[in-house]
C-alpha cells in the first residue's frame, strides 16, 4: 500500500490516501494527537496506523440509536407508557446513544408553563428544562457526544495496537495511556467538559481560564477534578495557551484532545438530541400530541446551540412523518443580547442563500462585548450557523412556514426575564439564558412572536432554558438592583 501524505497551507497534515484512493489516517501512534475541533471543521490527526481507512474511521464515529434505557430526568408531560421501557422505542434512532449510554447527558423535563401560557395565548409554551443537565446548562450534550467519540476512537486505537503486539510476538506490552481533553472556557463549557469527562476512568480534562473567571467556577472547576490553569485577560489568550498545549502534546509524543466550547460538528449533534427529546415529549403526552412545535426559542453565543437546534429539526424533516409533522413549519428564534449580538450582526449582513458557502460568507466581528450576558460573549459565531439558519428559512419559501427569527433583547429585558421566571418557575438562570425567557416575557419581543405565529393554538412555542452556572441569589440580586431599580421604584 502507497501512503501520501501532505499539509494544508497552515502546516497541518492531512488525511492520507492508500494505493485504492481510500482515505487513510496519518501513520502516527496513539501518543500522537487527536484534534477533534478546529474552527469550522473536524480534522483528525493521528492515532490510528495507516491501515485504519476513513471508512473504519466512521463506523468507529457512528452514533445510530439510543441504549435499552434512556437515562436521567424523566419528562413530567411523560405518559406513564413513555417513562417506562418505550422511551428507548421513542427515540431510537436518535444520535449520541453512546453517551446516552454511558449517562453523560440527561433527558431533561419538558413541562407545561401556565403563566406563560397565558401571556402567549392561545399558544401554549413548554420549558425544556436544559438547567437541569449535570453540570447546570446545555452544554452537556455536546461534551457528552464529544467526549464518548473520543473515548470510542481511543478504544479502536487500543484494541488495533494489541493487535499488532499480539502478531509481533508482544504479549505483555504497554499500559494503554490515558485520554486526555484541553478547554478554554472558564464558564458553561469548561464545567461541562470537566463533568463530563469526570465520567469516563480514563480521561483527564484541563481547562485554561482567563484572569476574568470568577472565583467561584475556578473552585468549582478544580472541585471537579480538573486542572485548572489561569491566563491571559481574556478568552482569546486563554485558548491560544490551550491550543499551544495541545500542539506541544502532538510534538513531544503525548496525547491531547482540543475542545473548542461551541465551534465543532460534534458538539452541534450533540446539543440536536434537545429536538429529538422535545418531538418526543410532545408526542407522548395526551395533552400535546396534537400539537406541533410552532417555535423555539434558543440563546445563541458562539452558535453551538442553534446549529444543534437547526441540525435536529433538519434531520427529523428528512425522518419519518409521524416526527417530520411536528417540526415542519418551525419558527427558529435567536435570541440575544444588546452588546453581545454577534449572531444578527452576521445572519442580517448575508443574504438568505441555500447556496451560499463558508468562503462567501460576509461575517461580522463585535469590537467588544458589552452585556451583561457574559455567556453570549463570543465575539463572531462559527459560519455554520449562518449557513444553517439560512437553510432552513430556504425550506419555508415553499410554503411549509420554515423560518429563523433573530430577536436582540436589552440587557434590562434580559434581567426582567430572569427575575419572573425565578418568581413563577422557582428556578435560577443566568442572563445568557435569559435572553430567551424575553422573547416571552417582554411585550415588545412577545408580540413579534405571537404575530409570527398567527394564533394557531395548535403551534406549541417551547423555550430552550439553556440555564448556566454562573448564577445564584446574589447575583439575580445584583442584576435586579443594578438594571431594574427604576421599575421596582
Amino acid at each position: 500500500m502507497q501512503v501520501n501524505q501532505g499539509a494544508d497551507r497552515s502546516g497541518h497534515q492531512q488525511p492520507v490516501s492508500d494505493s485504492d484512493g481510500h482515505n487513510t489516517l496519518p501513520a502516527r501512534s496513539w501518543s500522537s494527537v487527536l484534534v477533534l475541533s478546529r474552527p469550522r471543521q473536524v480534522q483528525i490527526f493521528a492515532m490510528l496506523a495507516p491501515s485504519l481507512t476513513k471508512r473504519t474511521l466512521l463506523a468507529a464515529l457512528s452514533i445510530v440509536c439510543l441504549p435499552p434505557a434512556a437515562r436521567g430526568f424523566v419528562s413530567p408531560i411523560f405518559s406513564r407508557k413513555m417513562a417506562s421501557s418505550s422511551t428507548s422505542t421513542a427515540l431510537s434512532g436518535c444520535v449520541a446513544s453512546e453517551a446516552r449510554e454511558l449517562g453523560l447527558f440527561s433527558t431533561t423535563p419538558l413541562i407545561h408553563s401556565l403563566p406563560l401560557s397565558k401571556l402567549c395565548a392561545p399558544h401554549p409554551v413548554y420549558l425544556k428544562l436544559d438547567l437541569l443537565q449535570a453540570s447546570g446548562s446545555f452544554k452537556d450534550r455536546g461534551m457528552a457526544h464529544l467526549c464518548a467519540t473520543v473515548r470510542k476512537v481511543h478504544g479502536a486505537n487500543q484494541r488495533q495496537k494489541q493487535q499488532q503486539r499480539e502478531t509481533n510476538g508482544d504479549i505483555n506490552g504497554e499500559e494503554s495511556p490515558r485520554m486526555k481533553v484541553i478547554s478554554s472556557s472558564g464558564g458553561n463549557a469548561g464545567l461541562a467538559v470537566t463533568t463530563v469527562a469526570r465520567s469516563i476512568p480514563e480521561m483527564d480534562v484541563a481547562v485554561v481560564v482567563p484572569e476574568t473567571t470568577k472565583k467561584m467556577v475556578i473552585e468549582k472547576l478544580r472541585s471537579l477534578g480538573a486542572e485548572v490553569t489561569v491566563h491571559g485577560e481574556n478568552w482569546n489568550a486563554a485558548d491560544g495557551l490551550a491550543r499551544q498545549w495541545v500542539e506541544e502534546a502532538k510534538e513531544s509524543g503525548g496525547g491531547a484532545v482540543y475542545v473548542s466550547p461551541y465551534d465543532n460538528p460534534l458538539l452541534w449533534t450533540g446539543h440536536s438530541t434537545v429536538v429529538d427529546e422535545i418531538i418526543s415529549q410532545l408526542s407522548s403526552s395526551p395533552s400535546s400530541s396534537n400539537l406541533t412545535m410552532g417555535a423555539i426559542l434558543a440563546s445563541v453565543g458562539g452558535g453551538g446551540l442553534l446549529c444543534g437546534v437547526l441540525e435536529g429539526i433538519e434531520r427529523n424533516i428528512f425522518g419519518d412523518e409521524s416526527k417530520a409533522k411536528i417540526v415542519r413549519g418551525s419558527k427558529v428564534v435567536a435570541c440575544e443580547t444588546e452588546g453581545a449580538a454577534s449572531f444578527a450582526a452576521s445572519f442580517n449582513s448575508n443574504p438568505a442563500s441555500e447556496t451560499l458557502g463558508e468562503k462567501d460568507l460576509e461575517m461580522k466581528r463585535l469590537d467588544a462585548i458589552t452585556s451583561v450576558a457574559t455567556s453570549l460573549g463570543a465575539l463572531e459565531v462559527t459560519p455554520a450557523v449562518v449557513q444553517r439558519a439560512h437553510r432552513h428559512q430556504e425550506r419555508g419559501t415553499t410554503g411549509s412556514g420554515d423560518d429563523v427569527l433573530s430577536y436582540v433583547c436589552t440587557d434590562e429585558e434580559a434581567v426582567d426575564a430572569c427575575v419572573a421566571f425565578a418568581s413563577e418557575h422557582r428556578m435560577l438562570v443566568e442572563p445568557a439564558c435569559g435572553a430567551a425567557l424575553a422573547s416571552v416575557y417582554s411585550k415588545r419581543l412577545r408580540d413579534k412572536l405571537l404575530e409570527e405565529l398567527k394564533g394557531d393554538k395548535k403551534s406549541a412555542i417551547v423555550v430552550e432554558v439553556c440555564g448556566g452556572s454562573g448564577v445564584n441569589l446574589e447575583l439575580l440580586e445584583g442584576w435586579k438592583a443594578q438594571f431594574l431599580s427604576d421599575k421596582d421604584s
